[in-house]
């Protein structure tokens, strides 16, 4: 069974036979939500809902039943204001007699197999039969406007996706003020509401608290999805836990500001909202116009939030990441910004590739500074044609050129959403910077927003951007966006759609993406936005990987690579090894712990591997060669967070990697402040097979572990041990005495 109308019962089942969605067309047509969880093998829809009088609670004219019949109380699809549900609606909108009440009402339905793409969104895609989608058309009372819900459900996984398409069907211009993506009401109070929060260099931090009652809101102004705040949410009974329990989650497919909203009801439901976020949002929708929300994708959990990640951390890699890179092995990348920054010319990272590729690089990234007369973060952006002959005399090709003569791939830095004030472009389009009449616009980092609402620029962002890239043969390009939105408006457009410039913004750096990255299908991009402003899964239908975050230490990047696991594969995760003292935080840690931690993603590093030690060489030979032994399991292998650094001690972090096949075991513990007298952590291991033998093929540690480092070598290293799977998972492993602060710890097993 996928999608089922029963005409009967006048419900809609969507199941997959592991998950279970059910919806109910109560009397005179309104759409009741009735269950969203484990599939069921009998569902009695007569008795989900439970109708009793609720003072206070406004009953529809007409209704059979209306003192016991109230939107305030029903459990709904797609609630609206102004008809008697006085909880957080999904559509606000202004029709042309000026006012704001709308009465949704079934009107028909289409069941078929497959998916639709979104018009000018991106959206999650199916390949075949895999996935069955349900369309219900919602009708206003009055006529004018039509609403179509879109549910699709996967065979393959335990995603449902959701989005709507608002249609004017009347003769006059109506304004939307809200329009969600997702709502859905659950039964009970008794959650835990999950979120992420942030800041620049220190994003996703998880966040869980017990539900309140009255409004609670995560949401996002600044132009994009944000390091303070992420598009995501959930819920979990307070007994969940990462292995164990329910979990309700969802997030968009989305970039721009959000809003995710919970509300608790008097009576003990819980109403869940994701959506665009209504502040300052108005779009004027004309007759015969369609306005579609970005898709929202929704997960269902029993087995906690590890069951949770493996179903996102799936559709991520088989739904939403497209291309040639889709299941391809990521390079190991060395970038040049903290190594150089806007200080080089072409011999210099000419030397600098050199000392990379030695040592086992395969991408060497040349950052900001080759454009224009870019020697600050002050000029030029804007100019991406005009090449710093200064700094490469041979351009852009010349360079790309030499590094491929080294056996290396070569990548490059753009940040074409930007504009500096002193530049030529600029000087020559003023207009073409996001402005308020009257105002003085807002600089951060030096530069203005371009205004992407408008064709124009988008046409001389993609031309100007597509003339560099094909000027060489270039294979990676890093994509960053350095800045929050301000000043939003646009010369382009009339008063009255003033507001819509932010979602417009949006909906133009989606099209610039597209076009480019289909142009150049061949480069791996990856995002960047200060580091992981932008980590959603919008940008991720465009581009693979995502640079996590600007803040490369490793203590600081455990959390925020655990808190970026809830949804995302490790394989999206740009993670490198940096200099010490560490540029963001000027803490002073291990060789080890760094590559420990950033070989849990997609590996590189952040410094200048010339300027090191012979000994230091040697041990960073040693760990690219390591990595790229391991790098199927960790980059597609299942991946299990162990120990969270958020709760229990909070000063141990430990996860791991199993292979598809499950030949292969990739075990990681970190412990940050060393204790007198310390614990020693018993880990258990999971996702192994209880009935296969493991043997240890690496155990890698810091020689300051014990006092005598040869006697802990002779005695303690667990390399030819060989451990059975059912004790890993059920005895656990004995980790490391940590004599030493932020220790790293590195295990590899293979399966007899």
């Amino acid at each position: 069974m996928s999608v089922v109308f029963n005409e009967q019962e006048k419900t809609f089942t969507l199941s997959n036979g592991r998950i279970q969605y059910v919806m109910q067309l109560f009397l005179e047509g309104y759409l009741g939500h009735l269950h969203f969880g484990k599939a069921l093998k009998h569902f009695n829809a007569k008795r989900a809902f439970y109708q009793t009088e609720r003072e206070g609670a406004p009953n529809p004219d007409l209704h059979a039943d209306a003192r016991t019949f109230s939107l305030d109380v029903l459990p709904q699809e797609y609630p609206i204001y102004g008809s008697g549900d006085y909880r957080i609606p999904a559509l606000e909108a202004t029709l042309a007699n000026g006012t704001t009440t709308l009465d949704l009402r079934y009107k028909s339905h289409a069941i078929f197999t497959g998916k639709k793409a979104l018009e000018s969104l991106p959206s999650s895609y199916v390949k075949g039969n895999e996935a069955t989608t349900l369309e219900i058309t919602m009708q206003e009372v009055a006529g004018d406007l039509e609403v179509v819900l879109a549910y699709t459900i996967f065979d393959d996984c335990d995603v449902i996706t959701r989005h709507s398409r608002i249609t004017n069907v009347g003769k006059e211009p109506i304004a939307l003020r809200k329009a969600a993506s997702l709502a859905i009401d659950f039964p009970s109070d008794e959650y835990d509401r999950v979120s992420l929060w942030g800041k620049h260099a220190f994003e996703r931090n998880i966040e869980r608290t017990p539900l309140n009652h009255g409004i609670e809101i995560a949401s996002s102004t600044r132009g994009a999805t944000s390091h303070q705040h992420h598009n995501f949410l959930a819920l979990c009974p307070h007994n969940t836990d990462e292995f164990q329990g329910e979990v309700y989650a969802s997030t968009l497919v989305w970039s721009g500001n959000f809003e995710a909203a919970t509300e608790v009801s008097p009576y003990g439901n819980t109403r869940m909202v994701l959506g665009i976020n209504g502040f300052d949002f108005k779009w004027m929708l004309k007759p015969g116009e369609t306005f579609t929300t970005p898709e929202a994708l929704l997960v269902y959990s029993d087995e906690g939030f590890n069951g949770m990640s493996q179903q996102f951390h799936y559709f991520v890699q088989e739904h939403l990441v497209r291309g040639v890179h889709q299941h391809e092995p990521r390079p190991v990348l060395v970038n040049s910004w903290e190594a150089a920054y806007m200080d080089f010319n072409e011999d210099s990272i000419v030397n600098f590739a050199k000392d990379a590729v030695k040592l086992g690089a395969e991408l060497i990234v040349l950052d900001d500074g080759w454009f224009g007369v870019r020697d600050k973060d002050n000029c030029s952006l804007g100019d991406w044609v005009e090449i710093n002959h200064r700094k490469l005399p041979n351009g852009i090709k010349g360079l790309c050129d030499r590094i491929h003569g080294l056996g290396a791939k070569f990548g490059l830095w753009v940040e074409p959403e930007m504009v500096s004030p002193n530049s030529n472009l600029f000087r020559a389009h003023p207009d073409w910077a996001l402005g308020v009449p009257g105002h003085v616009r807002a600089q951060q980092r030096n530069q203005y927003v371009l205004d992407l609402s408008r064709q124009d620029v988008r046409d001389y962002i993609v031309n100007s951007i597509c003339e560099v890239l094909g000027s060489a043969d270039i294979d990676y390009v890093k994509w960053d966006m350095n800045r929050n939105l301000t000043d939003i408006g646009s010369v382009a457009f009339p008063a009255e759609q003033q507001q819509e410039i932010a979602t417009r913004f949006q909906l133009g750096v989606y099209d610039i993406m597209k076009r480019i990255t289909e142009a150049f299908p061949n480069i791996l991009f990856e995002s960047c936005a200060g580091g992981g402003r932008r980590f959603d899964m919008g940008i991720i239908c465009y581009m693979p990987q995502t640079w996590t975050s600007d803040n490369t230490d490793e203590v600081c990047r455990q959390k925020i690579q655990y808190g970026t696991s809830l949804m995302f594969p490790p394989i999206t995760m740009g993670c490198h090894v940096s200099a010490c003292p560490n540029h963001q935080v000027g803490r002073t840690t291990p060789m080890l712990s760094r590559f420990v931690c950033a070989m849990s993603g997609s590996f590189g590093y952040e410094m200048d591997l010339g300027k090191l030690s012979e000994a230091e060489q040697q041990e960073v030979a040693g760990h690219i060669a390591l990595y790229k032994e391991l790098r199927n399991t960790i980059q597609f292998g299942k991946f299990y967070r162990l120990m969270s650094p958020f709760e229990g001690t909070k000063n141990e972090t430990a996860w791991q990697f199993v292979a598809k096949d499950g030949s292969e075991v990739v075990v990681m513990y970190f412990k940050n402040v060393c204790l007198p007298q310390g614990n020693i952590r018993q880990l258990r291991l999971v996702g192994l097979d209880d009935n296969a033998t493991y043997k240890v093929t690496k155990h890698m540690f810091s020689t300051s572990t014990a006092a005598n480092a040869l006697d802990y070598l002779s005695n303690y290293n667990l390399e030819g041990d060989v451990f059975g799977g059912d004790e890993l998972m059920h005895f656990g492993l004995n980790m490391d005495k940590v004599d030493s602060d932020f220790a790293a710890y590195l295990l590899v097993f293979k399966r007899q």
